[in-house]
């Protein structure tokens, strides 16, 4: 809990990795409901901001977008950015 609150950079990607498996959470349930959903662009992107661990969890916790060629590359260079940032970061 101290690298949270010494280093900001753990706790942006904690915050954004936990912000996307939210958002994936709540597409999903949208997606159930038949009402509004996320647009993909948006859970993209907020993948290539740092949040590629927690959209890759939430694939697998939701089964959700887990067909989709463009959301596993997307939280793949997700993760990327994840370790890029701590490597030259941290």
């Amino acid at each position: 809990m101290e690298a949270l609150t010494h280093n900001p950079l753990w706790f942006y990607l904690v915050l954004v990795n936990l912000y996307l498996f939210c958002l994936m959470g709540y597409d999903k349930q949208q997606a159930r409901k038949g009402g509004w959903r996320v647009p993909e662009n948006n859970l993209i992107f907020v993948s290539l901001i740092g949040g590629g661990i927690g959209g890759w969890f939430s694939c697998n916790v939701f089964h959700h977008k887990t067909r989709k060629k463009k959301f596993t590359i997307g939280f793949a260079a997700g993760i990327f950015v994840d370790l890029i940032l701590i490597y030259f970061f941290h």
